[in-house]
């Protein structure tokens, strides 16, 4: 006679194997870098091709307008970055998150509009979900479409790195489940409708189909922490912040994609 298990026996084995997948989830590597793009359906991916259905489109045109507009001192962003943005370097912009000599601290993409906005416009800063910012941050981003991601991990840029390496090794919340899980150990698995991509972050900021709304990366993460059932942290948050730079570094050489479609 087939032996019968009680229902905390399997829970127990259930947890057993997580535990032991969760040790070796630092030695699983990716061979290939694989963009999110990969795991979309045909639909958003014609979405995302067409940047007449883009919403993300729409959003680039709203930080133009506001990139145009005159700050507090009468200057523009025109005045060091040229008519619609025709100045910026997209290698310079593949670069961020990177160490900001001034500030003394890396800064996201998000934190250098932030510092331009007040520092040179003398503008009233904006809040950090603030939809200016994140326009501008789309318009911008876009300037290095095609682009390959090219964050430069220096001797100032390690300690934050490996913060941000520690931090995606960590599990948190009820779940007691960690980055890690989702986006190496079950990558091209299904979830909740959806195939788990790789987690790498060349398409920010992006469309969520799921919210029907353009989200940066410390929003998408703090989504996930929702989903895990845990306590989430600021989006200003250093946490935030380090995990944004391991992250970034961890698709060096994809190709940036925003304003990408996602689920």
């Amino acid at each position: 006679m087939r032996k019968q298990y009680s229902p905390f026996t399997y829970i127990t084995f259930f947890f057993l194997i997580n535990t032991i997948l969760c040790s070796l989830t630092p030695i699983i590597l990716h061979a290939e870098l694989i963009s999110g793009y990969e795991f979309i359906s045909e639909q958003a991916k014609e979405i995302q091709n067409d940047d007449f259905q883009n919403p993300g489109f729409s959003v680039i045109e709203n930080g133009l307008d506001i990139y145009n507009e005159v700050g507090e001192n009468e200057v523009q962003c025109s005045n060091c970055h040229g008519l619609n943005g025709n100045k910026f370097i997209p290698k310079s912009i593949a670069q961020f998150p990177k160490f900001h000599e001034i500030l003394d601290k890396p800064v996201t993409l998000r934190d250098q509009i932030q510092y331009c906005w007040v520092e040179r416009l003398e503008n009233f800063p904006l809040l950090y979900d603030d939809i200016q910012l994140l326009a501008l941050e789309t318009m911008i981003r876009n300037k290095a479409f095609g682009e390959k991601v090219n964050v430069d991990i220096n001797e100032k840029m390690k300690p934050y790195y490996e913060a941000g390496k520690a931090f995606y090794f960590t599990r948190f919340g009820q779940m007691d489940m960690n980055c890690s899980q989702c986006h190496d150990i079950y990558t091209g698995q299904m979830l909740r409708g959806q195939k788990l991509s790789q987690g790498h972050t060349n398409g920010f900021p992006l469309f969520r189909l799921e919210s029907q709304k353009m989200v940066n990366l410390p929003q998408r993460l703090r989504e996930c922490f929702r989903s895990l059932r845990a306590e989430t942290f600021e989006q200003n948050s250093d946490e935030f912040r380090n995990l944004e730079i391991y992250l970034n570094a961890r698709g060096n050489g994809l190709k940036i994609e925003t304003p990408a479609v996602r689920y």
